[in-house]
């Protein structure tokens, strides 16, 4: 049976993350940038000194594989809330363009909702059934059940001082390797809530770059060079 406090617990996540965004929102920012770098990083030097283990050594570690892709599903699903904050996803924006204005702030705003929309089903899609739709589940479902089974991942292990030490099982659980998919996307919804309320307010025009892109491009093509 799924209980309602993983929900609640995104709650608070979220109210935190709002609050603390309202006084230090440069810091936040800093602090997104810093996690999806760590990630980017860690799947680098994994994957590099893999390498070298495998090829030099005739060794290696058997589960970088499974570690480097769980790094990179979290690097997706954290990255896609940050993209959309920043308005680094890239679109097609030349139909709406020719929109009169109020049209075309109208299908903005249906953009960032068609986001939190397919966030929140996503997230839990049992809510749907109050119109008559037959589906249920979801990320938080589907990582509590992870969660209360306790089942183990594929390769990663737990260092046996570690299985010692806290008396943990030997395989790494599940449920901490999912533990991104329901907080991307309850983060992707938080953004896009944000990005309609900045497109109403003038704000904001699209949810994603579009045809600002180019612009981007342009503004940044001699920054390697310095």
């Amino acid at each position: 049976m799924l209980s309602l406090w993983p929900y609640f617990a995104i709650l608070g996540l979220i109210a935190l993350l709002f609050l603390a965004e309202r006084r230090w929102p440069d810091a936040i920012t800093r602090m997104e940038e810093n996690v999806l770098a760590i990630l980017m990083a860690t799947i680098t030097l994994v994957s590099f000194f893999q390498v070298i283990a495998r090829y030099g050594f005739n060794s290696g570690w058997g589960g970088a594989l499974e570690f480097n892709r769980i790094l990179f599903a979290w690097m997706i699903l954290f990255g896609m809330s940050y993209g959309l904050k920043t308005g680094l996803h890239l679109g097609v924006d030349a139909a709406i363009r020719t929109f009169p204005k109020p049209l075309f702030k109208a299908a903005a705003i249906f953009g960032a909702f068609a986001t939190l929309l397919y966030a929140a089903i996503l997230l839990s899609a049992d809510w749907l059934q109050l119109f008559g739709a037959k589906t249920s589940g979801g990320a938080v479902f589907y990582w509590q059940r992870f969660f209360n089974v306790g089942i183990g991942l594929d390769d990663l292990r737990y260092p046996v001082f570690i299985q010692e030490v806290f008396g943990v099982q030997e395989r790494v659980q599940r449920w901490i390797a999912y533990l991104m998919l329901p907080i991307g996307l309850a983060l992707l919804g938080f953004r896009a809530i944000e990005a309609m309320i900045a497109i109403a307010t003038g704000k904001r025009e699209l949810v994603i770059a579009g045809h600002e892109a180019e612009d981007l491009v342009a503004e940044n093509k001699d920054v390697l060079k310095d």
